[in-house]
């Protein structure tokens, strides 16, 4: 589960570094941002469809469905870390003094 977990923490920090990589080449941070939105809402619907599966009874292994959303749960916990950085960034911008 651990090694499970850690190729999946491995395969979003890549991805991560591939919209990082997109956007030194000239991509914008707008299409960075909406691009790490839907990854995250991909893992998302991935996660509700193993949940509703594994429900059902079609999928059986309920290892690959809590990877599925662990995967959910991390990529949503960091895209929110994200906004909190950034919201927060926008705040000490709004209270310099000009």
């Amino acid at each position: 589960m651990v090694d499970s977990i850690k190729g999946a923490l491995s395969a979003e920090l890549n991805s991560l570094g591939k919209a990082t990589t997109e956007a030194a080449s000239g991509t914008g941070f707008s299409d960075v941002l909406k691009q790490s939105i839907e990854s995250v809402n991909k893992l998302q619907s991935d996660a509700d469809q193993a949940i509703q599966g594994l429900a059902s009874g079609q999928v059986n292994n309920i290892h690959d469905t809590m990877i599925a959303i662990e995967k959910a749960s991390l990529s949503f916990n960091l895209m929110l870390q994200v906004r909190n950085k950034l919201v927060h960034a926008y705040e000490e911008v709004m209270r310099t003094q000009v």
